[in-house]
């Protein structure tokens, strides 16, 4: 065989592949991508579809943006993406930024690793940590390592946290603090209605506040 046949040969093969892995990432309910460049393997057990420069998925209410991202698992259930990472919960309003995010779509479950920031614009709420992990069915998010979390003049912090955003519950413990304007609120563990602002505290209770 010549090597233009052959050339031939492996162009008509990669444009079979891709298209045929954008078939099976398009045919899924609201499944969609888009990158400048896109590479994988369709190795039975081990498919794998990596998306590079602007990458982008859509899964139904979900958009991720990152500089890369890995697609793996049968009907694309994992995504995992690295780099300048971006996401949207479009219909809860919720925003995502992380240097790494992992995210499995059948159960729902996004884990954010790094510098992460959770942003809860319909209850005003911005959190920050090194791990996050947010339950899209549930609505629950835990929060670990150096965390802050801001709403008005409030500012919690702690080294973990449960977000109940159904109930509009914080629940802290680790070292937690709470600053309401220029009170301030120390305990073993800290519960916070995040929607009266109200401040309840179990053990080692110790408080300063400002009239």
């Amino acid at each position: 065989m010549n090597n233009s046949v052959l050339k031939y040969c492996r162009l008509s093969f990669a444009v079979l592949f891709f298209l045929c892995a954008g078939f099976q990432l398009t045919a899924a309910d609201k499944f969609t991508f888009k990158a400048d460049k896109m590479s994988g393997s369709k190795a039975l057990g081990r498919e794998t579809t990596i998306l590079t420069g602007n990458a982008e998925v859509r899964s139904d209410n979900l958009l991720l943006r990152a500089d890369r991202i890995e697609i793996q698992g049968d009907d694309n259930q994992f995504i995992d993406c690295s780099g300048g990472v971006w996401g949207h919960e479009e219909e809860k309003e919720i925003l995502f930024y992380a240097d790494r995010l992992r995210y499995d779509r059948k159960l729902k479950i996004a884990r954010l690793e790094g510098n992460s920031t959770l942003e809860d614009r319909k209850n005003d709420i911005v959190a920050r940590g090194r791990f996050i992990e947010y339950d899209d069915e549930n609505e629950i998010t835990v929060f670990q390592i150096s965390i802050r979390l801001f709403k008005d003049d409030m500012v919690c912090r702690s080294e973990y946290a449960i977000y109940r955003r159904q109930e509009k519950l914080l629940d802290l413990s680790g070292f937690p603090i709470v600053y309401k304007k220029d009170d301030e609120f120390r305990a073993d563990k800290i519960r916070v209605d995040l929607d009266t602002d109200d401040v309840i505290m179990e053990g080692s209770i110790t408080g300063t506040i400002k009239n």
